[in-house]
């Protein structure tokens, strides 16, 4: 089914980008960093020739190019807990839009998109353009997520816009010899409760906070599962970062729809650990047969291929998923309103 989609949309799809907007948060890809994603599909998508239209009337969808990242870096004052400056440029800039062309109103926006990988993307745009298809990293069903219309963003970091594929892959199973693997930041209510519970207490199980960034690649590659617990939100860059270098994601984050949902099937290749079971931790994993375990780690390569970023776009990677999760969803929303 997704194989003929997917083809389908190659014979047929066709955006229109909106030219309004100023920079630096219009037309300003990032592609560097956490919140990279937003930034090289914009960059890919505006160069792209089969897909994109300069005939408005012949687009199936809408793109609204803007930066959730540049968004908060222009606009937000530091410390002030005031995003309203942030959700008026999105009013005016979508005010804009509907006063010089006709089809917002056509659909009430239903034929538009957004791609938006900051944490605020959600709450900034969910009264605005909730009515649009919302490709978000920060893909929280508590936050207004809303399946069959918005799609799930891979966040992904990347450290060199020249090679996004650097370091990619890991060790062999036989040199994988740590059983789960954690370390970053403290953010959220979570990951102190994780570490409080393993931290140094057994050595199967390495649960760190910060550590050299040479380290923390090491032991990703060194290790059968990969822990990736929510931060202060329900993503983290931990999960595409575990199949980069073919690590089994164990996803500690209630609420969190994993990126193409609609296509892959995560429970294959992950383990969801429901946070209230952090201390089973060990208990669950151990109970993964050897056999079920290897197969998992196979499929992690296999599906690896949808999850990296190309300067120039490759069939079935993350930027034609994006495009195809946003495809599907809009050919699935008409079909459940006929």
């Amino acid at each position: 089914m997704f194989k003929r989609s997917y083809e389908l949309m190659e014979q047929t799809l066709k955006v229109y980008i909106y030219s309004e907007g100023k920079r630096p948060i219009f037309h300003t890809p990032i592609l560097k960093g956490i919140y990279a994603s937003e930034g090289w599909f914009m960059k890919l998508l505006k160069s792209n020739r089969q897909f994109v239209t300069k005939n408005a009337k012949r687009a199936h969808l809408f793109y609204l190019p803007f930066s959730s990242r540049m968004l908060e870096e222009t606009l937000y004052v530091s410390d002030s807990h005031d995003r309203k400056p942030l959700v008026k440029c999105l009013t005016d800039y979508l005010s804009m839009i509907i006063q010089r062309h006709r089809f917002w109103n056509r659909t009430a926006g239903a034929d538009h998109f957004l791609v938006a990988c900051h944490d605020w993307a959600p709450s900034e745009t969910k009264q605005l353009m909730g009515n649009c298809i919302r490709a978000l990293c920060n893909a929280d069903v508590k936050e207004g997520f809303q399946f069959g219309k918005d799609a799930s963003l891979p966040e992904t970091y990347v450290k060199s816009p020249k090679n996004p594929l650097r370091e990619i892959g890991g060790k062999s199973l036989s040199r994988r010899q740590n059983l789960a693997f954690f370390a970053r930041n403290m953010h959220g209510y979570l990951r102190p409760i994780l570490l409080r519970h393993w931290e140094n207490k057994d050595p199967a199980i390495k649960i760190f906070g910060p550590i050299a960034k040479a380290a923390y690649i090491n032991h990703m590659k060194s290790s059968k599962f990969c822990i990736c617990a929510k931060g202060y939100e329900v993503n983290s860059p931990r999960v595409v970062e575990a199949i980069f270098y073919e690590c089994v994601p164990v996803i500690i984050s209630d609420n969190f729809v994993p990126p193409f949902f609609e296509t892959l099937d995560w429970e294959s290749f992950s383990v969801f650990i429901p946070e209230k079971n952090i201390p089973e931790l060990k208990t669950i994993l151990t109970s993964i047969p050897d056999k079920r375990y290897r197969e998992m780690q196979r499929r992690v390569k296999i599906v690896q291929q949808h999850f990296l970023w190309h300067p120039k776009p490759v069939r079935f990677d993350v930027f034609h998923m994006i495009l195809h999760s946003v495809w599907h969803n809009r050919v699935f929303g008409i079909a459940t309103t006929r």
